[in-house]
């Protein structure tokens, strides 16, 4: 990636991340980091761990992929660089409104010098795909979870069923997509969408053929390679899972009977919230009262959801820093020119 881009980037990040630290209050943050101790320790590690799952994903995808034929120098992505590239764009994510809007150009953008801005492309619209399509089975398993393991009535019983049909029908449209592609669908839809439809229009005319391309690497990684598409998705759903256990070390100072199940109940419907409100940078506010919400539901108080959403807002912020940090680590080795 060029300098310049990347120095956009960065200073954008650092610019909303600034901002949303200005926003804490800082007798809180202390008297909490204070009260969770060691386990605050674990919350930031685990996240480490955590985004090997995400970065082992898209090397898989990355990897399944074949290079064209006018490449004559084998392309070669590291899976300790993508990890880099992985931080960085979830940081960008977290820290730009509309989520997606910041971190995967970012990844597209420096993939390219590696492998190609049409593969680039391809492999970032297929991990996006996966992350998200992880998503609606890990609130569709925790829906399922709910049903047997809490008591329910029929407001709880009401909600289950409309997160359930959402699933279910995301889901299908996603399978949609993996099966025939979805980025000429995509650029089709923004065509009619007002203020940006020229643009999309343009777009479709411009790279036709490009377009094609992505679409047949999209649907050849779920007809064609259906092993690697199926762990992929087990990759970002473990880890999905596996993220449960920082409501469960911060849960275990206050509660040391909470269990993994609640755990992941907490996260999912956490996050269901959270996600509507994508557009808000760094989900300020969806997310704490996404907690709020969650541990109410589960019997638990407020004052432990509150404990809850600081000190994970806390460990999103200092990732969030640590990847725009990464953005300034100048990748090692030759990169292949764009094609």
């Amino acid at each position: 990636m060029k300098k310049k881009y990347q120095n956009i980037f960065f200073i954008i990040g650092l610019i909303v991340l600034v901002l949303m630290v200005t926003q804490l209050n800082f007798d809180e943050v202390y008297e909490g980091v204070q009260r969770a101790g060691y386990w605050f320790l674990a919350v930031v590690a685990l996240w480490a761990v955590l985004y090997i799952f995400n970065t082992a994903a898209w090397w898989l995808i990355i990897n399944s992929q074949s290079a064209p034929a006018s490449d004559k120098q084998p392309s070669h992505v590291s899976f300790l660089w993508l990890y880099k590239i992985t931080v960085s764009g979830f940081a960008l994510n977290y820290a730009t409104p509309g989520g997606l809007m910041g971190g995967e150009p970012y990844k597209i953008m420096s993939l390219s010098s590696k492998i190609g801005t049409e593969r680039a492309t391809s492999s970032v619209i297929l991990h996006t795909m996966t992350h998200i399509f992880s998503h609606f089975w890990f609130w569709l398993i925790s829906c399922v979870l709910f049903v047997m393991t809490e008591p329910l009535n029929v407001l709880t019983s009401s909600i289950l069923v409309m997160v359930t049909l959402f699933c279910l029908t995301a889901i299908w449209f996603f399978i949609k997509g993996y099966k025939k592609g979805i980025a000429r669908t995509v650029m089709t839809i923004l065509s009619h969408i007002p203020f940006i439809k020229k643009w999309a229009q343009r777009m479709i005319e411009r790279y036709s053929d490009n377009l094609t391309t992505i679409d047949h690497q999209i649907a050849s990684l779920h007809n064609q390679n259906r092993r690697t598409f199926v762990l992929a998705v087990m990759l970002e759903l473990s880890c999905r899972i596996v993220s449960a256990l920082e409501i469960m070390f911060v849960l275990l100072v206050i509660m040391p009977e909470v269990n993994f199940v609640q755990c992941i109940l907490i996260l999912a419907f956490t996050s269901l919230i959270a996600n509507m409100l994508f557009f808000i940078p760094l989900q300020l506010g969806g997310r704490e009262g996404g907690f709020l919400m969650s541990v109410n539901g589960l019997g638990m108080t407020a004052s432990t959801g509150i404990f809850v959403a600081l000190i994970v807002r806390l460990r999103e912020l200092i990732w969030t820093g640590i990847g725009l940090l990464m953005i300034k680590i100048e990748s090692s080795g030759k990169q292949h020119p764009s094609k």
